[in-house]
């Protein structure tokens, strides 16, 4: 089933809002101070073209640098890309097909607007804590 609505999610929008965060990236990579800033888009897009059996998940080593990094972000191309994927998950929610995509999209509004001190991993790869 992942993979069905990866492809979907692909066709309808995932190929569009991948070229938004490469386009990011490569502004972020000519200027040469904010090359972290195009390295997290450029995995940012990567993600945001097959999103389905991965998600974001906070670095327990991200410390005030991607605080800072963040804020920074969120005003040049953050804010932009949040919106995009807004305007995305509500077109996709307009149809009962496109509800599962409407709500991924909306999953990745976070880090859209907070790329930095996050990773993308495979679901099989989390490793969940006891509850205490």
């Amino acid at each position: 089933m992942r993979f069905v609505l990866n492809v979907i999610w692909l066709v309808l929008c995932g190929f569009w809002m991948a070229i938004g965060y490469v386009v990011a990236g490569v502004i972020c990579c000519i200027l040469i101070v904010t090359i972290p800033f195009g390295v997290a888009s450029f995995r940012i897009a990567n993600y945001a073209l097959w999103p389905f059996g991965r998600t974001a998940v906070r670095k327990p080593t991200a410390g005030a640098g991607s605080a800072i990094g963040n804020v920074i972000w969120f005003v040049v191309a953050g804010i932009w890309l949040a919106i995009g994927h807004a305007v995305t998950g509500v077109a996709m929610c307009l149809t009962i097909i496109g509800i599962p995509l409407g709500i991924a999209s909306f999953k990745m509004i976070p880090i859209s607007l907070l790329p930095l001190g996050r990773e993308i991993v495979r679901d099989d790869e989390l490793v969940y804590a006891p509850a205490a």
